[in-house]
Order: C-alpha cells, then sequence, then structure tokens
C-alpha cells in the first residue's frame, strides 16, 4: 500500500505521495531526479508501483540500473512545426480507424497539451520601429494554411490549447506562465499536489528544469503516444551530478556559464543520461542563470540539466507574477516530500563532475559547434581555416564580416538581465554615436512580449533601436534559420569576392548552414557579445582589446568602454523589471484578433485537399506494413561522417526556388520568390522528402562527386535525387540502410529526420553513436538504429557502390542493448562480419519495432480498446 499524507496551505489541503515514508533513510541518497520518478510511479503506475519503486532504490547500489520504469508526465508542450506533423499524423490515424470503421474520436489527448506558435515568424524587415508589426503581417499571410490547421485541432481535440503568434518562444512562455513547479489535481477522489513534470516535442525542454521542474525534450512521435495515454518507458537513469562551487566573477554572464558547461559535458558520454546540478555554488545562482545553463542540455548531449526547488525559484515565480497561493504550495510540498534543495546534500550519482564557478571566463562558442569554446579574442583563429581566398575590399564586407547579429533564441532572451546588459551596451554605444556598417543584418527577438514592456520602462528600446537591434518578433527568429535574406553588401561580397561572412548570435546552436543556408560560420555569444560585434562589423578582430568604432569626434572606443557593470546591470533590471508586466502582456497577445477570426474546420474528420501544398495525408500516419526487422541483405544509400545533425537530415530554414523542393511547390503553384521555410512544410510529407540531407556541408560517402541529397544507385552507376533512388530500390526489391559516424541525429528534436529516413525506405540505420532524441524517433517509425563497434566507423568501413550489408536482426531475438551480427559483403568478394549493438533501451522500443512503428502500435491499441474483448479481424499490419 502506497504511503499517502496530507498538507493545508492556506484553506486548502492536498493528499501527497509521502516520499519520505517510502523510501526511508535512502530518499536524501536519491538524486532528486529519481525523487520525482519515484513519487511518479508511486502515483500513477498502478500495480507496476511496487516494482518501479524497488528498481529506483535499487539504482542507488552500483548508480545505474539496466531496470525500466514507466514515467508519465502531467502535460506535453510543443511549438507550432512539431505540432503540425504530429497534428498531421492524427489526422492521418482518425481517417486511417475511421476507414477501418473504428472511432476517430478514440484519438484524442488524455493530458493538457500546449502549443507555442513561434517557429515560423521571420524576418523579412529588421533595424527599424515597426519591423514588428510588419513581420507579424507577413508570418500570417505566408502561414493562414497551417494555423487554420491548428485551430481545427482547438475545435475538435479536447485540452488542446494553441498559444497564437506574438506570444513567444514556448519555452519562454513555459517558464514565466505554464509552468507551476508543483501542480494540483483531482483524481479519484481525491485532492492531489505533486510535482509538475512534462515532455516537450523540442530539444531544449529542459530550460524548465532551471527552475525545478522535470521535463525533457522527446519527438513528435514519442509525444503522440503521451497524448493517448501511453506512458514513457525509461531505464531508471543514469544522472552524472556536477558538483558547483564557488560563485560567478562580476563581469561574466550566464551565457559564459552556459558555454563552460556545454564545453566541459560534451567531453564525456552523455548518451541516455541525465544532469543534475548540486553543491553550494548552486546557490549562487539565479533561476535565469540556471535557466540558461540547462537550455543547453541538447548541446551538451544529456537528457536533462536539472536544479531542484529552493528559495531562489521563489524569487523567479515572484518576480514572474505567480499567484501566492502557487507559491506557497511550491515551498511547503518541496520541503515535506523531500524535494527543497540542500546545497550541503550529497546524493548518490553515477559519476561527478566539479566545476568552480570562479574560473568561469568570458566566452564565445563556433565557428561550427556549440561545444567549441573560445575566449573573446578568438574569433579571427577560428574562422582561418574556413577562409577561401576572398579578394579584399578596403571599403566593403571582407572575410570574417558579421553578415547577422541577432539577439535571439530563448537561451538568452528569457533572462532579462541578459537583454537587459545589451541595452545598456547600446546605450553606452549610442553615447558615443557607434552605429553597425551597413552590411550587418541586426535583429532583437526577444523568447516574450514582456521584454518590450520593461525595455520600453527603462528606455533600453530606444538604444537598441538606434543601433539596429529593434524588436522582429516574439518567436525563434534567427535561432532557429528564419533569418530572412542577407544585406546587398553581403550577398554581392560572396558571390563576386568569395568571402567568408559570419553570423553572431545569442542562440544555441550555430551547425553550418542552420543559421542561414549560405552562411557556414557562426558564434553563439551573450546578447551583449552580439551588439558588440555588430558594432565592430566583423570577427577579424580581438574584441578584447582592439578598436570596435571611432566617435564622431575621432575617439577610439574599445570593449572595455562600453561593457556594462554587474552593477549597472542589477540596478537596471530592478528599475525596469515589473511582476504586473507578465500576466497582461501574455494575455494581450493570447487576445489576436487576427487568430480570433481565422476560420477553421469543426469536423471529426480533417477535410484533406489535394490541392494543398502545406497539408497531405502521410503515407506512414495508418495501421503500416509490418516490422523492418529480420535477417536481410541490403545495399547503403547514405554513408555519412560525424555531426551529422537533424538540421543536416531534414532542414527548417528557407527553401530555395532552384531546390528539389523548391521546383516541386512551384510546379504545384506557389510563388518562387517566397516558398516560406522548410519548417512550415512539415505537414507536407512530399514536400519535405525533397529536402533529406540537402544540406551543402552534407557528403555522402560512397563516391567523391555526389551532391548533396542524392546518392549513387547499384547497379545502374547513375548519380540522382535520394527520394528517386529510395523508390527505385524499393521497386527493385531491395532493402536500404544508412551508415554513419559518431553523434549522429544531435541537434534538434524534429521527428521528420526520421520520418524522411522512413520514407527514404530506410530498415536500418547503422551509426558509431546515436543521440537519444533521434535515435528514439527512428524507432518511433520502425527503423532499427544499430551502434557500430567504435574500430569500424564509416572511414574504416569504407563502403562502396555494390558492398552488400547482411543485417541477422530477428524478430524473436531481439532485445534491449543485444548483440546483432553483420557482415559487409564487398563487390570484389571480400567479407568482413562484426558485431553491432542494438540502441535500444527498453522493451516498450523492442514492441513499437515489432509492430512496425510507434503509429501503427497506437492504432492497433485503439482498435482494440474499442472492439472490447468481441471477436473482429483487425486490419492487416
Amino acid at each position: 500500500m502506497t504511503a499517502i499524507a496530507s498538507i493545508s496551505v492556506g484553506s486548502a489541503r492536498y493528499d501527497i505521495i509521502d516520499l519520505p515514508a517510502e523510501a526511508g533513510g535512502a530518499l536524501v541518497r536519491l538524486p532528486y531526479i529519481h525523487r520525482i520518478l519515484l513519487e511518479n510511479v508511486l502515483r500513477t503506475a498502478g500495480e507496476d508501483a511496487a516494482a518501479a519503486k524497488q528498481a529506483i532504490l535499487d539504482w542507488l547500489e552500483a548508480g545505474t540500473s539496466d531496470k525500466e520504469i514507466p514515467f508519465l508526465p502531467g502535460r506535453v508542450l510543443m511549438h507550432d512545426t512539431t505540432c503540425g506533423p504530429a497534428l498531421v499524423d492524427i489526422a492521418g490515424m482518425r481517417s486511417a480507424l475511421a476507414e477501418a470503421d473504428g472511432d476517430p474520436r478514440l484519438l484524442n489527448p488524455t493530458v493538457r497539451v500546449d502549443v507555442s506558435t513561434d517557429h515560423s515568424i521571420g524576418v523579412d524587415v529588421f533595424g527599424e520601429p515597426g519591423a514588428l508589426e510588419r513581420n507579424m503581417t507577413r508570418e500570417f499571410q505566408r502561414n493562414a494554411e497551417r494555423y487554420r490547421f491548428m485551430k481545427w485541432a482547438t475545435n475538435t481535440l479536447d485540452d488542446f490549447h494553441v498559444h497564437p503568434p506574438g506570444t513567444g518562444i514556448m519555452h519562454t512562455l513555459n517558464l514565466e506562465k505554464l509552468a507551476t513547479v508543483v501542480t494540483s489535481r483531482e483524481s479519484d477522489g481525491r485532492h492531489w499536489a505533486m510535482p509538475d513534470t512534462l515532455i516537450g516535442t523540442d530539444s531544449h525542454t529542459p530550460m524548465i528544469n532551471g527552475i525545478g521542474v522535470l521535463a525533457w525534450g522527446v519527438g513528435g512521435l514519442e509525444a503522440e503516444s503521451v497524448f493517448f495515454g501511453m506512458p514513457v518507458s525509461l531505464r531508471v537513469p543514469d544522472v552524472v551530478g556536477v558538483r558547483l562551487t564557488g560563485h560567478l566573477k562580476g563581469s561574466i554572464l550566464a551565457t559564459d556559464l552556459a558555454l563552460v558547461v556545454t564545453q566541459l559535458l560534451r567531453g564525456i558520454d552523455l548518451q541516455d543520461k541525465y544532469v543534475e546540478f548540486f553543491g553550494p555554488g548552486v546557490s549562487t545562482l539565479t533561476a535565469g542563470d540556471r535557466a540558461v545553463v540547462a537550455n543547453m542540455t541538447p548541446e551538451f548531449g544529456g537528457n536533462s540539466g536539472y536544479f531542484p526547488v529552493d528559495g531562489r525559484t521563489l524569487d523567479y515565480l515572484h518576480a514572474t507574477g505567480r499567484p501566492a497561493e502557487t507559491i506557497a504550495l511550491v515551498e511547503a510540498y518541496s520541503k515535506r516530500v523531500g524535494l527543497w534543495f540542500d546545497p550541503h546534500a550529497n546524493p548518490r550519482y553515477t559519476s561527478v563532475i566539479e566545476l568552480d564557478l570562479g574560473n568561469v571566463e568570458a566566452s564565445l562558442a563556433g565557428p561550427t559547434r556549440p561545444q567549441d569554446r573560445i575566449m573573446i579574442s578568438g574569433t579571427a583563429a577560428a574562422i582561418a581555416p574556413m577562409k577561401k581566398n576572398a579578394t579584399h575590399y578596403e571599403n566593403g564586407p571582407n572575410d570574417g564580416a558579421v553578415a547577422i547579429a541577432a539577439i535571439t533564441s530563448c537561451t538568452n532572451t528569457s533572462d532579462p538581465r541578459l537583454v537587459v546588459a545589451a541595452g545598456l551596451l547600446a546605450r553606452k554605444a549610442r553615447a558615443y554615436g557607434l552605429k553597425p556598417p551597413s552590411w550587418v543584418k541586426t535583429s532583437l527577438g526577444p523568447g516574450s512580449p514582456t521584454a518590450e514592456r520593461y525595455l520600453k520602462r527603462s528606455g533600453l528600446l530606444d538604444d537598441l533601436e538606434s543601433v539596429g537591434f529593434a524588436i522582429v518578433g516574439y518567436g525563434c527568429t534567427t535561432c532557429i534559420g528564419n533569418s530572412g535574406p542577407l544585406t546587398d553588401e553581403i550577398s554581392r561580397a560572396m558571390t563576386d569576392r568569395n568571402i567568408l561572412p559570419v553570423a553572431v548570435l545569442s542562440g544555441n546552436r550555430n551547425f553550418p548552414g542552420r543559421v542561414h543556408p549560405q552562411l557556414e560560420a557562426g558564434f553563439l555569444a551573450s546578447p551583449p557579445l552580439v551588439v558588440a560585434f555588430a558594432l565592430a562589423g566583423t570577427v577579424e578582430i580581438d574584441l578584447s582589446r582592439d578598436v570596435i568604432g571611432q566617435s564622431p569626434e575621432g575617439d577610439d572606443i574599445t570593449l572595455s568602454m562600453l561593457w556594462p557593470t554587474s552593477e549597472e546591470i542589477d540596478e537596471a533590471v530592478l528599475g525596469s523589471v515589473d511582476a504586473s508586466d507578465f500576466l497582461p502582456a501574455y494575455a494581450e497577445a493570447e487576445a489576436s484578433e487576427a487568430w480570433r477570426t481565422l476560420d477553421a474546420p469543426r469536423t471529426t474528420l480533417f477535410p484533406w485537399d489535394e490541392a494543398s501544398t502545406y497539408i497531405r495525408r502521410p503515407p506512414f500516419a495508418g495501421f503500416g506494413k509490418g516490422t523492418l526487422l529480420g535477417i536481410y541483405e541490403a545495399l547503403p544509400i547514405l554513408v555519412l561522417g560525424d555531426d551529422i545533425t537533424t538540421d543536416h537530415i531534414s532542414p527548417a530554414g528557407a527553401i530555395p526556388a532552384q531546390s528539389e523542393t523548391g521546383r516541386y511547390l512551384v510546379a504545384h503553384g506557389d510563388s518562387p520568390t517566397d516558398l516560406n521555410v522548410y519548417a512550415s512544410r512539415r505537414g507536407n510529407w512530399e514536400a519535405m522528402v525533397r529536402g533529406l540531407f540537402t544540406n551543402r556541408s552534407v557528403t555522402n560517402l560512397l563516391g567523391p562527386d555526389i551532391p548533396a541529397g542524392s546518392t549513387i544507385h547499384w547497379p545502374s552507376g547513375e548519380i540522382m535525387p535520394l527520394p528517386d533512388a529510395a523508390d527505385r530500390y524499393r521497386a527493385e526489391g531491395t532493402s536500404v540502410v544508412i551508415v554513419a559516424g559518431e553523434r549522429y541525429g544531435m541537434g534538434s528534436s524534429r521527428d521528420w529526420a526520421a520520418k524522411g529516413v522512413s520514407l527514404l525506405h530506410a530498415r536500418a540505420v547503422l551509426a558509431t553513436s546515436f543521440e537519444r532524441i533521434h535515435r528514439s524517433n527512428l524507432i518511433g517509425m520502425g527503423i532499427l538504429p544499430m551502434r557500430l563497434p567504435p574500430r569500424l566507423g564509416p572511414g574504416k568501413l569504407d563502403l562502396k557502390p555494390g558492398d552488400t550489408i547482411i543485417i541477422q536482426a530477428d524478430v524473436g531475438d531481439l532485445a534491449p542493448r543485444c548483440e546483432i551480427q553483420v557482415s559487409v559483403q564487398r563487390f570484389n568478394g571480400d567479407m568482413l562480419s562484426f558485431q553491432a549493438t542494438a540502441a535500444v533501451e527498453t522493451s516498450a522500443e523492442i514492441k513499437i519495432l515489432r509492430h512496425g512503428g510507434l503509429l501503427p502500435l497506437i492504432l492497433q491499441d485503439k482498435m482494440r480498446s474499442e472492439l472490447q474483448g468481441y471477436e473482429r479481424e483487425l486490419p492487416q499490419l
């Protein structure tokens, strides 16, 4: 019998799972993450609760475990370009269920789902007041069909809430409004208090870990299973403890700490591991500092970046206008059940890393990966190997020219302190008469509409606008690749003189082509550093000491003359940020007239339109054709190197008219001058499949002259686009696989990277290592991920056209992390055999693979629930 107690907060009384009674003396030894998981299984796992509890407690012995537990989060968070594909799946499955004489209304969320509309607004207009309104107008013009589809979902699905364009980035919205840290719910006649938990279809969902909410990112497929009441199945997680000591120096910002943590943790294996911060240094960090670090969780390779609840959490809830009763419940509940942070505690961790906050220095990261941290003096050296012998021009942009300078992303705009710091630097630059060169595209895209209020109150918005940083939108903008066109000066210099321009942004990713398809180099930086580099106009400079510009009087201006002190930042924040701003700012954004007047169907089944280039019924949202497991021979359709990201696999940025996707859209009536971005087309599988692996930095190692997005068909030897080759192989009855190197699938959570691989008819992906979310997405599509032996990466395998891969993945033999016999039959007759490892973590994932994917499994479960025990033939798998 589970121990249940009660607490009273004000006039309210709550039942709670009594964790101290359940875990006894073991509770203080458990990581805080495990304490939350223990509460969850005791409350939700039913007859499996006792076994799950024991698995968590047994974890303490070795700090690792192979035992599985269910986790049922309280809510799901999505954004418009991940909810779109999920909704297309649901609409497709509803149609399939109706065609099989089932009840499509069974496909209905059983938990609350919140959707932000943040991922498609572009920076068309910049550097001037009014940019926000003009960009928002274009947003609705471009995406009205997608938004109608989302409104259809709100009309037909229970507890499905869309926050319209202008309400900010999902993670900032979650921090400032949605998250309660501790929540309450009526269930089984009891008024429960429990931890606020969620999963989100964005890899940066762990940002909310900064205020003590356990959450992590998943693909849309896994979120769909939670929609319909299926728990997430996971091994009792390994947890790496990061012990923080000391405190940050006065001039050091949260961004600097986040980049140091990212570099530090990327140096260890965090695959399928969680991270928790502990030690006395944690107490010196504000909730804003913590959230910036937690946001970089996918960049440092973990599942979480968890900071437990403490007084700093309560301070943040006060500062963002949360109700007093909510804050009182957070404190009373956390202290009663053992979730309140003790800075002197030393829980059991799988391993421990030490970091003295006093050693953190001002930094950037780049030019191609977030973990490649450099000092601010090192930008010129960092881009040197990427230069292309450009012709130098005395009075224009040259190598290292800053093409884009963007204060953007949830990472560094959710903490007012960072945005205010940028405003203060802009104020000093304005006083000296400094402005960015004309070739720099500047933008300010805060994560929240609240930012405009506090920037206006302090006068800092005028200062930012004076140096080009006008608000362009409340969304992901440049960080997700919606940066809009480059300036004409930069475009001409690239075409005429072959210069290497760069982006400098306060975002979280700088993979080649992510920020803009023509930009291969980018640096991640704090917001004030973004403004400083914009003013300099180049990264071919030692920003720590070189002259940034000159005043009208001819005085040399350096960074030290512009940089705000910690005291100046704190004073400005205190005088500008008001807790009473938050709710009204969101209420005003939610009341969008453009959203309210948007027409949308109210039907149970979505009315598909065959002429649409945005929403098409997907071929994989049905009962499926059976498992892809088995013993078979396959040809490699793609052989790839290390660090292939989900941006490389399935792009998100602007669609070029001359691309395969662009030609398809133009042929179907769309204007070649405005094809929107790939992220907006994720509801149309025919558009998306044509964009797979087309990033120009993708190299197919099957041959030296294969264009990005193409392969060599065997035995014809023809080079052709990947979708054409895939369809030809399928018609010929030939199986195909993909081979890749380290960290395959790193980056965004987008499940389209796996859906696209499915549409290439790949049965398996063999890689040296996988990023967690993409690995899960592959399994969700029925595709088996396998880890190659370290000694046999793609370079060692040296696969050539005509080499055949023989895989022995029998359905009945597959088990979590089992060995799988793989052989390579060379075209010249040589044979190589080795053991790969199934990158499968749980029995639930085995079940998904045996059903051919998650969507067929969901449909079969819904059909069985409708049959209620009566015999009837199910649609064929």
